[in-house]
């Protein structure tokens, strides 16, 4: 029994202080690790046009103005669903609102809605023709972005560049520093774009009833995919 107690004691010490030599091993500072980044950049055009039309209702009954906002969107709908094809040319609907009006007295005096369409895809000349069917909204927002696959093919040959740059300027440290080489020891990559639009070209929407079934003209511009890889060397 007494011997049983000695052992355990012992294992006690011993756990003890391989304890404080593993705190002492983590406390020595870092030698010959070198902290550095590096990025890669593409431009490319964009390639996803998204069209947002609205319309706004005003009354004194809820149920009248969300009655026509309901049927200017329904309209709208069947308009734009003749021309969907998936990737190019999503519909789906947007915000639709309605809320009360108060007088100065502080009353409900009336109901004001409104709702929207949004027309989304790579195919620009379908979804501007389309566009400029609908006849019951009026154009609210057109915006640009990179589709997933293009984002996806860029942001490869982004993070390539980025790699490779990384590389050598770690070859290039370590050698500055009188070393013959290195190994990685952590690394991170992030990614992101910039967009570049310009304003889009749009035929004056006041004369919404003279351009029937006319495309409303836009021009995407381009975005820069960027791709930044951060992290350290142990030079040798």
């Amino acid at each position: 029994m007494k011997n049983t107690t000695k052992i355990i004691a012992a294992c006690a010490v011993f756990a003890g202080a391989t304890g404080v030599f593993a705190q002492t091993m983590q406390r020595e500072p870092l030698q010959n690790v070198a902290q550095l980044s590096a990025s890669g950049s593409v431009e490319v055009q964009q390639d996803l046009l998204s069209i947002t039309m609205n319309t706004t209702r005003d009354g004194s009954d809820a149920n009248t103005v969300q009655t026509q906002l309901k049927q200017a969107l329904d309209t709208a709908l069947a308009e734009a669903k003749k021309a969907a094809l998936p990737g190019q040319l999503d519909v789906r609907t947007g915000n639709f609102s309605l809320y009360p009006r108060y007088g100065k007295d502080g009353k409900i005096n009336g109901w004001q809605g409104s709702t929207e369409l949004v027309l989304e895809g790579k195919d620009f000349a379908r979804i501007t023709s389309t566009a400029g069917k609908i006849q019951t909204l009026t154009l609210g927002h057109v915006g640009f972005a990179l589709s997933r696959e293009q984002r996806a093919k860029v942001e490869g040959e982004a993070q390539a560049q980025a790699i490779e740059r990384f590389k050598a300027k770690a070859s290039e440290i370590a050698k500055n520093f009188g070393f013959g080489s290195y190994t990685l020891r952590e690394v991170a990559v992030n990614a992101n774009d910039q967009g570049h639009t310009p304003r889009p070209r749009m035929m004056a929407m006041q004369a919404k009833a003279e351009m029937s079934d006319a495309p409303i003209s836009v021009e995407a511009g381009k975005s820069t995919v960027l791709v930044n890889v951060s992290g350290s060397v142990q030079m040798k």
